[in-house]
């Protein structure tokens, strides 16, 4: 197929098309990374550190505890939260064991339990996020929830980045207290929540991603949640996302109708617009971040800038 010229393309379009950067020739925009990493709960040995690369981000939306927002964080948290892998062999347990002592005890069982961590080894320019909406009933069949999560325009991602462990981190992440005591829907084991003696006193912690700044005090101020102070990092974001459009579905789990909200094209990308199929109209932030989204696209915001008020 012979290459298509610069002068074709403008015919086309009707008009020249930017070039593309070296850049983004050789990395997709959609492109990240997760990794996961194993620590044995019995030696405290850490597996070396697994990447698998992701286009999006699919989280489940935890069980809805009444009086008490659901929020994008709230599933980011879920999705990255540790888990235990029982019955695993432990190449440094079975090691220890062929000396015959460990912590001068002997070791009976080469198998023990591991806590596994997701973190994101590398954000994308691009961030889609899939909200699971498919549920199952005790009978088998399938449900769609209908629950709204709250999102915000801006969204912070620094906290969830995977950041090399120093020496003793292992140790300390064994020895977190479970969120399961004080954060419904989050699993065992959660890593970066904060102990209770960390938090500032007097004060309670903030929702960081996922309340509207012109929610209630209540839905801005929650017990249980992240608090934006214990993550210094975060008031000057490195890994800052914009929202930039959001897919709907309307009906049930066998028809609906999918509608997108998008930011206009334009300069600043202020204004919104509501699509379905061929009709479009404009449509504000408010009605944007109150729909029930089934798809979030975030970009990424370059440098440590600041979301606008």
């Amino acid at each position: 197929q012979p290459e298509v010229t610069q002068k074709q393309i403008s015919c086309r379009t009707r008009g020249c098309l930017p070039p593309v950067s070296n850049h983004w020739k050789s990395q997709h925009p959609f492109h990240g990374r997760l990794t996961s990493n194993m620590v044995c709960k019995h030696c405290e040995h850490q597996s070396p550190v697994r990447f698998d690369t992701f286009d999006s981000l699919s989280l489940s939306i935890p069980a809805a505890v009444w009086g008490r927002p659901m929020t994008l964080d709230h599933c980011l948290h879920h999705f990255i939260s540790s888990e235990s892998v029982k019955d695993v062999v432990c190449d440094n347990c079975t090691k220890i064991q062929a000396e015959g002592i460990l912590n001068g005890q002997t070791i009976e069982n080469q198998r023990t339990t591991f806590v596994k961590q997701l973190k994101l080894g590398k954000l994308p320019q691009c961030l889609c996020i899939h909200l699971q909406r498919l549920s199952w009933s005790n009978q088998g069949t399938p449900l769609k929830r209908h629950e709204h999560v709250q999102f915000n325009e801006f969204l912070v991602m620094d906290i969830y980045k995977y950041r090399v462990p120093g020496p003793k981190s292992s140790q300390e992440q064994l020895s977190q207290k479970s969120p399961e005591e004080t954060t419904p829907g989050v699993k065992d084991g959660a890593a970066g929540k904060p102990s209770d003696a960390e938090q500032p006193a007097g004060t309670k912690p903030l929702f960081m991603n996922g309340a509207s700044s012109s929610s209630s005090s209540s839905f801005l101020m929650s017990p249980g949640t992240f608090p934006l102070a214990a993550f210094p990092e975060c008031r000057a974001p490195l890994y800052l996302y914009r929202l930039m459009a959001v897919v709907v579905h309307h009906g049930d789990m066998h028809s609906g109708h999918f509608v997108t909200f998008r930011r206009a094209p334009g300069a600043r990308g202020s204004q919104w617009l509501w699509i379905s199929d061929e009709s479009v109209r404009r449509a504000s932030l408010h009605e944007v971040l109150a729909a029930s989204a089934y798809l979030l696209f975030y970009e990424r915001v370059h440098g440590r800038a600041q979301p606008q008020s």
